[in-house]
């Protein structure tokens, strides 16, 4: 089934820090360009993020994922020191097939993921189908291509 991950970095070597991540990940099939984006949320004066969307082709569950996606934020030294702080890597499980997951440590689809320009334009890369009549110019704005991985 196809599922997609959410990545970002904004601390240190941003596009080493999603490389290393999209090399550690499983079943990766596709990778959407880069994006600098400003932060959303958080304390003030974070510097921008890079992101970017990858496409799997897997049969693993959605925990399975989380799992994938956590020992990459590991593998980058993630510290989690405030909510919507600055990172060297953070990876969101967003779509899973058809999957629908609500629990305490893990929601599919991605609650917020809709609302995310930082998400959907590079999701829109890979899958526009999926982002048709969510993306809007009012979520696109600010959201600068930098290339790829």
């Amino acid at each position: 089934m196809r599922a997609f991950l959410g990545l970002g970095s904004n601390l240190g070597d941003r596009r080493a820090f999603l490389a290393g991540a999209i090399a550690r990940l499983p079943d990766v099939s596709a990778v959407s360009p880069v994006y600098e984006t400003d932060p959303v949320g958080g304390p003030p004066g974070q510097g921008a993020y890079l992101n970017c969307v990858v496409e799997l082709l897997t049969d693993r569950t959605p925990r399975e994922l989380l799992a994938a996606a956590q020992a990459a934020e590991a593998a980058a030294n993630r510290e989690r020191l405030e909510r919507w702080g600055p990172r060297t890597l953070d990876v969101d499980v967003l779509l899973v097939g058809h999957e629908s997951v609500n629990d305490p440590d893990l929601v599919v689809p991605h609650p917020r993921m809709w609302t995310r320009g930082f998400v959907l334009v590079p999701l829109g890369d890979l899958a526009p189908e999926l982002v048709i009549g969510h993306l809007t110019s009012d979520l696109a704005r600010g959201i600068r291509p930098a290339g790829t991985i």
